[in-house]
């Protein structure tokens, strides 16, 4: 459950430690902070520490069950915080989507998390080697954990450009071809994007305005930083939005306009055939007459009979032939 537990005192990193109490005991004595790292706990799992932090209930639940809207809550001295990173997978086209909840305090920052993300490690690594990030306290390591979610969606959103220029080039080029598939698959990854990245908003601006403690007017212009790159994150994500629906109904346009051209082929077909066979019925019919082989037909006694009847048949093959094409038919 435990992923890592670090003290930081005085723009130094100490070594881990195993004892909990001790090392919040340990920051508050120094003036530092204590970060404990957490990785999908139970409720049970999680009762120890929320109670030696004395954490808030609600905020503890929201950690634990996860699927929580990005969000910043205070409870007294305690900050709560949702973010959730995401990358994309370009090979299946899907943006995955994690969550980090962070509990802010003066001297403890406790952060967990669900699913895949390497937002937690790399902000540890910094915090490792940047003394002058440190300086900061635990805002941080909220800093650093919100900048590297919000740098992670402008990837997604430079690859889901990239993706939706491909299938413009396909639906618009010369292949043409039904697409739609792809594309509403592409317009609801988009929207599951868009639903941890816009909340956000929020949030940050509340952390710019300098609501939260331990968060001082040193700390604001970075968040500003953020704030400004989520913000240019959500305008290409509403842009991406509205530009798949359009390509979506522009290829269901395409794909209606192609089935019409289908039929009418077919309708083209199915006349030709027709006429044909009503052409060809005329011989069969009267060959069917003289070839029940009656004994007493009046037909059969004529000179020119036979005569009579393949000029019969002649002059109407030729005049149906010649009346279907006058209507198109042939």
């Amino acid at each position: 459950m435990i992923v890592d537990c670090a003290l930081y005192v005085k723009g130094q990193t100490r070594h881990a430690r195993t004892d909990i109490t001790a090392a919040l005991r340990e920051a508050r004595a120094g003036g530092g902070f204590v970060w404990i790292g957490l990785f999908e706990p139970t409720a049970a799992e999680f009762a120890e520490i929320s109670e030696d932090f004395t954490l808030p209930t609600l905020a503890v639940d929201d950690a634990v069950r996860a699927h929580q809207r990005p969000k910043l809550e205070r409870y007294g001295d305690v900050t709560f915080a949702v973010v959730k990173p995401g990358r994309y997978v370009d090979h299946e086209e899907v943006v995955e989507i994690s969550e980090l909840a962070i509990f802010l305090g003066e001297h403890f920052v406790i952060t967990v998390r669900h699913g895949v993300s390497d937002v937690p490690a790399a902000v540890r690594a910094e915090l490792n080697t940047s003394p002058a990030l440190l300086a900061h306290g635990p805002a941080a390591v909220l800093y650093r954990a919100l900048d590297l979610a919000v740098d992670g969606y402008l990837d997604v959103v430079e690859a889901i450009g990239i993706d939706i220029d491909e299938i413009e080039e396909q639906v618009f080029g010369d292949a043409g071809g039904e697409h739609s598939e792809r594309i509403y698959k592409l317009k609801s990854e988009v929207l599951e994007f868009r639903r941890a990245v816009v909340p956000l908003a929020v949030p940050l601006q509340r952390l710019v305005a300098g609501e939260v403690p331990w968060v001082g007017a040193a700390a604001q212009p970075y968040f500003r930083d953020v704030h400004d790159h989520l913000l240019r994150a959500a305008d290409a994500i509403e842009a991406y939005d509205h530009l798949l629906t359009n390509v979506l109904a522009a290829n269901l346009a395409q794909v209606t306009v192609e089935q019409s051209r289908v039929t009418v082929r077919q309708n083209e077909d199915m006349r030709k055939i027709s006429s044909w066979a009503a052409i060809a019925l005329v011989p069969t019919a009267i060959a069917g007459i003289y070839g029940m082989n009656f004994e007493y037909m009046p037909e059969l006694s004529m000179r020119y009979g036979y005569f009579v009847v393949i000029a019969v048949i002649a002059a109407i093959c030729v005049g149906l032939h010649a009346l279907f094409r006058r209507n198109d038919w042939l």
